[in-house]
């Protein structure tokens, strides 16, 4: 009998502590092959820059007495997928997981996101994803501290990788977006949620010399006021957030009342 092939990746680079708690702990459900960017991506989003080489190296090592499989590829996240099916795996991955990612990826700001990106690009070649980020401190989004314990965050994207596992995803749901709270247990509630509308990152002016590097910067803000059912309220709340996303961002407008209100 086969076993199911999971494709672990990220967007904050293959030694990332959170991409290899994940994957050691998703061995109890199948196969587990890492294919992940050789340097941080954060925020690249779903971006295929031509200037990377996919170059690849072979970084497998031992964890817990077994040979894990993983590649190095000078790649975004979104690309080491198309690495990973057409290269380096043995047969396409029943499933795709991304992350764990160093913050959470919510709000109206979530095309950013280099761990949904890479589950985008699962997506569009019809393979079923998660998306995975835990909360961490804004400080560490860029820093894949080795002090940050991912274990609980890898035991829920267990959970629900083994309910998608064997299975269609539902129609029109191509990616479960997980965020998991900074203080998770097995106790702790999950929630179906929507993607917020609202921002998770807010801008700020810090200069006003045009030539001055760095005169605008991002800081995170979860807002408690966010809408009743979003995965931004849910952050707020502490409860573990399941968003189900599309491939497909057409708005939900009846085409016919978009015709209407260009008169034609």
């Amino acid at each position: 009998m086969t076993h199911p092939l999971i494709l672990c990746t990220n967007d904050d680079g293959v030694e990332s502590p959170g991409l290899w708690t994940v994957a050691a702990a998703l061995r109890t459900l199948g196969e587990v092959v890492i294919v992940a960017p050789d340097k941080q991506y954060t925020s690249i989003g779903r971006a295929h820059p031509p200037t990377v080489t996919g170059c690849v190296t072979d970084i497998s090592r031992e964890i817990d007495g077994a040979r894990l499989s993983a590649y190095a590829v000078d790649a975004s996240p979104g690309q080491c997928i198309h690495h990973a099916v057409l290269e380096l795996l043995p047969r396409r991955p029943d499933l795709v997981v991304s992350g764990i990612n160093y913050g959470d990826n919510v709000g109206s700001g979530l095309t950013a996101s280099g761990t949904v990106g890479a589950a985008l690009d699962a997506a569009s070649i019809g393979l079923p994803a998660l998306a995975v980020s835990m909360e961490v401190d804004e400080a560490h989004f860029y820093s894949n501290a080795d002090h940050i314990d991912f274990t609980q965050a890898a035991a829920w994207t267990c959970f629900f990788a083994e309910r998608v596992l064997g299975r269609a995803l539902p129609f029109d749901v191509d990616i479960l977006k997980i965020e998991v709270p900074d203080n998770a247990t097995p106790e702790t509630p999950w929630r179906i949620t929507r993607q917020s509308r609202w921002p998770f990152y807010r801008p700020e002016r810090t200069g006003t010399d045009l030539q001055h590097p760095g005169r605008i910067r991002w800081h995170q803000h979860i807002d408690p006021a966010a809408e009743l059912d979003s995965d931004i309220r849910a952050v707020a709340d502490k409860v573990v957030s399941v968003t189900p996303l599309s491939i497909d961002l057409t708005s939900r407008l009846p085409l016919d009342d978009l015709r209407i209100w260009l008169g034609r």
